[in-house]
């Protein structure tokens, strides 16, 4: 008899709650055998999953459940690795990818790539309309991008105006590089510029503060806080953070 043959698929959960997490990423959880994930996010969806074995690891394990992921499934068994927001963010879609054509390419394993609603558009929703043009997303985190490479990388976004959208921006150990950001903003693009923050984007204890970057108070800053920077034509209006598309308008254009 022909051995079952396992699926393996990387499932975006979003903020992690059940209303702004996707049909499809639900679907993908419900039929799930194994449930593999950070502890944190597991919880997140524990109203969802019920029955299915359940392999979580700590920050820093994602190497060890990536693996194991695809040892259960090569054994047959379809596996749901969860990642927040969207699985190919800065998520474990890509690590699953790696791992798939590196030390595990001997499997005949396919992955499904199921997205979410990244930090990035879950954030830009609570402040308003901050994305409508162009924009770049930047993780200041150095756990595996060389600082020096991220400060190259800001150099290169901020004069080019561009909304700028940072994830990761400080933690209890990295306190450094987000002020010295706040000046580079300042020195590029004035100190009136438009920013807003949002920290647990999505979740029940979200926070929100919006105005202007010498105003930002650094105490409000963690890794759950996302920070979009607007450009020079990000306004703060009726309370909303909007860049302008460019659109034309008149008083009395009546396709407004």
């Amino acid at each position: 008899m022909k051995n079952k043959k396992g699926m393996l698929l990387a499932v975006g959960i979003g903020p992690g709650t059940p209303e702004l997490l996707t049909i499809q990423a639900r679907r993908a959880l419900e039929t799930a055998e194994v449930i593999v994930g950070y502890r944190l996010y597991v919880r997140q969806i524990s109203d969802i999953i019920a029955g299915q074995e359940v392999i979580t690891t700590g920050m820093r394990g994602e190497v060890e459940r990536c693996r194991r992921a695809i040892e259960a499934a090569a054994a047959g068994r379809t596996v749901a690795v969860v990642s927040s927001g969207d699985a190919g963010i800065y998520g474990m879609a890509g690590l699953l990818l790696e791992l798939l054509e590196g030390e595990y390419r001997d499997n005949d394993l396919d992955l499904e790539v199921i997205p979410g609603i990244t930090a990035a558009s879950m954030a830009a929703s609570v402040l308003g309309a901050p994305l409508m043009n162009d924009f770049v997303v930047l993780s200041l985190s150095d756990l595996m991008t060389p600082r020096e490479k991220i400060q190259q990388r800001l150099q290169a976004v901020m004069p080019a105006d561009l909304v700028c959208v940072l994830y990761n921006p400080q933690s209890r150990r990295r306190t450094s590089l987000f002020p010295e950001v706040v000046k580079q903003v300042i020195a590029e693009r004035g100190p009136d510029t438009v920013v807003g923050l949002v920290k647990n984007a999505g979740r029940p204890d979200q926070e929100k503060w919006l105005g202007k970057v010498v105003d930002i108070p650094l105490s409000f800053i963690d890794m759950l806080t996302v920070v979009v920077v607007g450009n020079s034509t990000t306004d703060i209006v009726n309370g909303r953070m909007l860049s302008r598309r460019g659109y034309q308008l008149t008083g009395n254009d009546e396709n407004r």
